[in-house]
């Protein structure tokens, strides 16, 4: 499975060659170093280790700074482990933007926007409940009954009530690769991806 380590940039629309507006994600993926390589004599699975922007050697500890000097790389700010990688690559190499191709599906993993404490309304697509007239009080965007008195006398796990949104890992899969970059070390995908700007993510083919 190829993949490589990017950062979202923003959003931003282009002409395609048939004259129609695409709007998508502007993602620098790469350079990321190979950082170490697991097989199965070794590890017991085959995998490659891929590290993504440079970090100043006194913001890791001496373990990090010993793992990052056996393959001769700087220390990485973020790393991601990728199993049965199908390029042959080995310790030190690059991996660049380049190992992907313009019109193909990949899936992107990224840490979505944390919304805080929210009500039932946005949390789950609530509707709200009672009339929003006769008198009704504070209650337009309330859950409604949560179970029933005498049996079961309790509230079912899982139950969707209000709490704390966002803030998850989310995958997106079957996203177009819009346009690459190579230069710029930018891929731009179709539509939208999770995460705010800035935030790290993962694009898998």
């Amino acid at each position: 499975m190829k993949g490589i380590i990017g950062k979202k940039l923003g959003m931003t629309h282009f002409y395609g060659e048939e004259g129609k507006l695409i709007s998508c994600t502007v993602i620098e993926a790469g350079p990321c170093v190979v950082v170490q390589k697991k097989t199965d004599d070794t590890d017991g699975y085959n995998a490659v280790q891929l590290g993504f922007e440079e970090l100043k050697e006194v913001r890791t500890n001496k373990a990090q700074t010993g793992h990052f000097k056996k393959s001769g790389a700087k220390p990485m700010r973020k790393i991601k482990e990728f199993r049965n990688f199908d390029l042959d690559k080995n310790v030190g190499d690059n991996i660049t933007v380049d190992i992907f191709e313009e019109g193909e599906k990949v899936s992107v993993v990224s840490t979505s926007k944390g919304k805080g404490f929210q009500g039932v309304v946005k949390r789950h697509n609530f509707s709200g409940v009672g009339m929003r007239t006769h008198g009704q009080h504070d209650r337009h965007r309330a859950p409604g009954s949560i179970g029933q008195s005498s049996y079961p006398a309790r509230v079912f796990k899982g139950l969707r009530m209000a709490g704390r949104m966002g803030n998850e890992t989310v995958k997106q899969r079957n996203l177009k690769v819009a346009k690459i970059i190579s230069d710029k070390n930018l891929i731009l995908i179709n539509g939208s991806v999770p995460g705010s700007k800035g935030s790290y993510v993962i694009i898998e083919k």
